[in-house]
């Protein structure tokens, strides 16, 4: 039964990750899921450890509406296009952000 829940929590997340993704220029979109996700992944973390919410909500959903991959992919690429500040900015905000997000949404949970 996790296995059916986490199958359609992501199939929530997947799409919406790439609709954000469409609305924001690169890597905007990434770093905007990347950040609700933490704060979401943080509050069930919080609220809901172990339960079958927490396998739809927080392995489903975030898991499929986060990505490090594309993140760090993203970020490659400004570095390739020596945009060095905008490369920076993603990284250093996403991981301060993504942790500080993280952390608060486990206060609220």
């Amino acid at each position: 039964m996790t296995a059916v829940l986490v199958f359609v929590g992501a199939m929530v997340g997947a799409p919406l990750r790439y609709l954000v993704s469409r609305a924001f220029p690169m890597p905007w979109g990434t770093f905007v899921v990347n950040i609700a996700g933490s704060f979401i992944l943080g509050v069930l973390a919080g609220a809901a450890s172990g339960s079958p919410a927490y396998a739809l909500a927080g392995t489903g959903f975030c898991g499929a509406l986060t990505t490090y991959s594309t993140f760090s992919y993203e970020t490659l690429q400004l570095i390739e296009r020596k945009n060095y500040m905008r490369a920076a900015l993603n990284l250093v905000l996403s991981v301060v952000l993504g942790l500080g997000a993280a952390a608060l949404g486990f206060w609220v949970g």
